[in-house]
């Protein structure tokens, strides 16, 4: 009788991470909270009201119109208008798109980075590991929005002609993504140490594999446990990070807003009583970071082997 292999459904049916997952009622409602918020952004220009971007649409005798239940308000905007005129929820919903964007490229571009700096200096050792390892605690003791900064600053300096709305969300997650490639590195680099002393890998070097395959096919697949955890928290770091730069000014254009950019938009006319311009959005982007910090904070239970 022939055994059939288990498919990865079945596998994943019967884990251990699906089964702690069942049993957190929390974890399961950020899960739903992230679903739809990450939905809501992908599908936005089929389930938005408007178009936020469309300048040609927009009038100005429409700007600072209160949310439809309050005094003034239109029904044709649930939760307001901002000081272009603007369709706040379909603003939300854009600028949680370019947010959420901006925060999956620059961490897959920490991820790749670190990741592969993390390899090479945990496997090559010698002075390849004493360069990588050193340059990350010089970096280490920036903190990420200042190297954000520096780094957005020099990118502009360099490209001046490039203008401003074509180039703020290369830079954006360049300015991100290398803020955060650190603590890939050393995870990785750590795991890298303790997995190169192992049977499996003095096999491969026995074989005649070459580096790059060992380090490719045998040990990576074997440190990517806590990465997942450390990108799941990073999601929630650079969404932050990205309305804290927004907020300074240095981030997306107003004419493409995300929430950051919302929010300081909203700042200027607080205390003259529009207060959803800031409101809506903030709390968006509390809730979006609050429900993805759940799940990564889950992740990291989940996979820790001691905790089970």
């Amino acid at each position: 009788m022939t055994v059939q292999p288990r498919g990865f459904a079945s596998r994943a049916i019967d884990s251990d991470l699906l089964h702690a997952f069942t049993r957190s009622p929390l974890t399961m409602a950020a899960a739903a909270v992230t679903a739809l918020i990450f939905l809501s952004a992908a599908f936005a220009p089929l389930i938005s009201p408007s178009d936020p971007f469309d300048l040609a649409s927009l009038s100005l005798l429409d700007s600072l119109t209160p949310p439809a239940w309050e005094e003034g308000g239109n029904p044709a905007y649930l939760l307001g208008t901002d000081d272009q005129g603007r369709d706040l929820l379909s603003a939300i919903l854009y600028g949680t798109r370019i947010s959420l964007g901006v925060g999956f490229a620059s961490v897959a571009l920490a991820a790749t980075l670190g990741i592969t700096l993390g390899l090479l200096a945990g496997y090559v050792g010698g002075a390849v590991d004493t360069v990588i390892m050193r340059v990350a605690d010089v970096q280490l003791t920036f903190p990420a929005i200042l190297i954000a900064l520096l780094i957005d600053g020099t990118a502009r300096a360099l490209f001046p002609e490039v203008s401003r709305e074509e180039s703020a969300f290369t830079v954006l997650t360049l300015s991100i993504g290398l803020s955060f490639w650190v603590q890939y590195a050393r995870t990785v680099r750590g795991s890298t140490l303790v997995e190169a002393n192992k049977e499996y890998v003095m096999a491969a070097r026995l074989i005649g594999l070459s580096r790059i395959t060992i380090m490719a096919r045998h040990v990576l697949p074997n440190v990517l446990g806590p990465v997942l955890v450390i990108a799941t928290i990073n999601l929630a770091l650079a969404i932050i990070l990205e309305a804290t730069l927004s907020f300074l000014g240095v981030g997306v254009p107003p004419t493409q807003p995300s929430l950051g950019t919302l929010i300081r938009v909203g700042q200027d006319y607080l205390f003259s009583g529009e207060w959803w311009i800031t409101m809506f959005p903030g709390a968006m982007l509390a809730v979006l970071v609050l429900a993805v910090n759940l799940l990564g904070d889950w992740l990291r239970d989940a996979l820790n082997p001691k905790l089970r």
